[in-house]
């Protein structure tokens, strides 16, 4: 069998590190429900509304604000990383013998 070696392809590429959003909008949320937990309990309040339900009105806005304080962390940190991208050359190396086994 004989197998015709290539020449390898150069390609220049962007590297960059950018952040997930998913994580980010996550923990802003979960920062916003320990703000309303603190907040419906820890500090004093109106004895004529359950904590309960102070905690579960405030649990909705301060996670719904956390999670936007965090998506917006995650922009300027994309934002950063844009600032900080590197070029670097790739090169695609062929395979030195082609594959036969079966199994995978």
């Amino acid at each position: 069998m004989a197998f015709h070696e290539t020449p390898a392809e150069r390609r220049e590429v962007t590297v960059r590190r950018a952040p997930k959003y998913v994580p980010f909008l996550i923990v802003g949320a979960l920062a916003g429900i320990i703000a309303a937990a603190v907040v419906a309990y820890a500090l004093p309040g109106d004895a004529t509304f359950d904590p309960g339900a102070v905690f579960g009105f405030f649990m909705v806005m301060f996670a719904a604000v956390g999670a936007l304080l965090g998506a917006l962390l995650a922009l300027v940190l994309d934002r950063r990383s844009v600032k900080r991208q590197e070029r670097a050359v790739v090169e695609a190396v062929p395979d030195s013998e082609p594959d036969t086994d079966p199994q995978g």
